[in-house]
């Protein structure tokens, strides 16, 4: 069994609402959910209508799409970028743009539009982890680690049995910070991986192909800490995912300032703040694992792929008046056109440092055959919305 069925693979199927990984030692009975009210004072739930933002439309973001198709296709450089998933983004220092990838494959695409068999199968083509990419003005470069002839993953794993993908990030003192989720191996079939823990990355925005260091966040509660960041009123505030397969339940924790190295609270049930992990509330159900929490007017945005059902190929939004909800008023937003057959999207997510006519979105587009990404390399490539609200 390859690394890149070991990983690739076991994730499509956690994304989407299905139970692969098996529950760890430290889950705990299910709490409810707090209704919006007990969240929040009855005068603020009432007042949620007035900040609200509507979803007005979505189209696609044809440059960016066709901005790493272009890329992906370019075959100037052979240890590049040709797909990834995760696709989040940071505004770097000198207006670049950090581009953060987890699964990734790097090398050749064919006249046809196929690639080589990754390394593990006797191709050509590296898969690695995580990487990044880096934009200025509308042109791209990969980073990773190691050599061209021996890529490496940006932030490497510990040993053959861990690896990491990658969350949002925040920049802090000019030094990028970037979650990742370390998973792990424990034993030798196809679902025997897990969740072990969450750690922030510290990079300099000059050399990014290495880590100037690495630092432990909370992970004593079952909370995947990644899924998005927002600075808002002094605080950084980082929402995570508990991840139960169906249902996925999302979670909320804040840091004074810009750095997440703080001192961490978590939202509570009552909708106060608790420096104890474990006080840290099921906010609301149905989100993705990844998923973004946006400042839009007056109110505030959240974005995420439909888990209320597996498969699901509906991104929707959540409008609130508090960057910690409570969340209500579910909208459509946008149906993926690529589902179909083998093929899913998954963890749509959005990008408000990006200039455009709207709020940019993201969403992955992947299949549950190994072989299509090496058939058709347009499969696994994000794809770009422009959503606009009223």
């Amino acid at each position: 069994m390859t690394r890149f069925r070991s990983a690739l693979a076991p994730l499509a199927i956690a994304l989407l609402g299905f139970t692969a990984v098996p529950q760890p030692a430290w889950a705990a009975p299910p709490k409810p959910v707090p209704t919006a009210q007990q969240q929040a004072p009855a005068q603020t739930a009432k007042a949620s209508a007035a900040c609200a933002p509507t979803v007005a439309g979505a189209t696609p973001n044809l440059r960016l799409t066709s901005l790493f198709t272009n890329y992906g296709n370019d075959n100037n450089r052979l240890d590049d970028w040709t797909g990834a998933d995760g696709t989040y983004s940071l505004k770097l220092p000198g207006g670049r743009e950090l581009w953060i990838f987890s699964d990734t494959f790097l090398g050749k695409v064919n006249p046809d539009g196929t690639r080589p068999p990754v390394v593990e199968e006797g191709g050509t083509t590296v898969f690695l982890n995580n990487t990044f990419a880096v934009e200025r003005d509308g042109r791209l470069s990969t980073i990773h680690g190691g050599t061209p002839d021996a890529p490496k993953a940006v932030m490497p794993p510990r040993d053959e049995d861990h690896w990491y993908w990658a969350g949002d990030a925040t920049l802090a003192g000019g030094v990028v910070e970037v979650t990742y989720q370390e998973y792990e191996r424990f034993g030798p079939g196809a679902w025997d991986w897990r969740w072990h823990r969450n750690v922030v990355a510290r990079f300099s925005p000059g050399r990014l192909d290495r880590p100037l260091s690495v630092h432990d966040l909370p992970s004593g509660n079952g909370v995947s800490w990644a899924s998005g960041i927002l600075r808002d009123g002094g605080y950084t505030y980082v929402y995570g995912v508990e991840d139960h397969g169906s249902p996925k339940y999302m979670h909320i924790a804040r840091v004074k300032g810009n750095s997440l190295l703080g001192p961490w609270e978590y939202r509570t049930a009552d909708g106060g703040w608790s420096p104890d992990e474990a006080d840290s509330a099921r906010i609301m159900e149905g989100v993705a694992n990844e998923y973004s929490v946006s400042k839009v007017g007056s109110g505030y945005v959240l974005i995420t792929h439909d888990t209320t059902e597996p498969l699901n190929p509906t991104i929707v939004a959540y409008s609130a008046c508090s960057p910690a909800g409570p969340f209500t008023g579910k909208q459509h937003v946008y149906t993926t056109p690529e589902t179909g057959g083998n093929i899913f999207t998954y963890n749509a997510h959005a990008h408000p440092e990006i200039d455009g006519p709207g709020l940019v979105v993201s969403y992955n587009v992947n299949s549950f055959v190994n072989t299509d990404h090496y058939d058709d390399v347009s499969i696994y490539r994000p794809r770009f919305l422009d959503v606009t609200f009223t």
